[in-house]
């Protein structure tokens, strides 16, 4: 019983790293937001085969197909993890790591908010 209450205990550190890590303020709130990360990401595995088929691109592979994965999957994720985050309750944090994603990619820093 020894090695399992161990195991529980490493397990609630990470979560607690990533809670620290994602400005959460529940280890509740951290399970959810993975929960929705692992929704996404099922949905986009179970939707590719379709949206390849649809437009004509289901037997291109190596380099091509790893460029078209990116150009068409990458927009779909972002729209499909907005939507997953608002039917768990998580909308603001996932447009707030968007907005994020965004600044990075593109290297542009935010704004400063002005106050009026």
């Amino acid at each position: 019983m020894l090695p399992l209450k161990e195991a529980d205990v490493e397990e609630t550190s990470n979560l607690k790293k990533l809670q620290a890590k994602w400005g959460l303020k529940s280890i509740f709130q951290t399970i959810v937001v993975l929960i929705v990360f692992a929704c996404t990401g099922s949905t986009v595995l179970f939707i590719k085969p379709f949206l390849f088929d649809l437009i004509g691109f289901d037997g291109i592979e190596g380099i091509a197909g790893i460029l078209l994965y990116i150009v068409m999957i990458f927009p779909l994720y972002q729209i499909l993890i907005l939507i997953y985050g608002f039917i768990f309750g998580q909308f603001a944090f996932f447009w707030k790591w968007e907005k994020n994603m965004v600044q990075r990619i593109t290297g542009r820093k935010a704004k400063a908010s002005r106050k009026t």
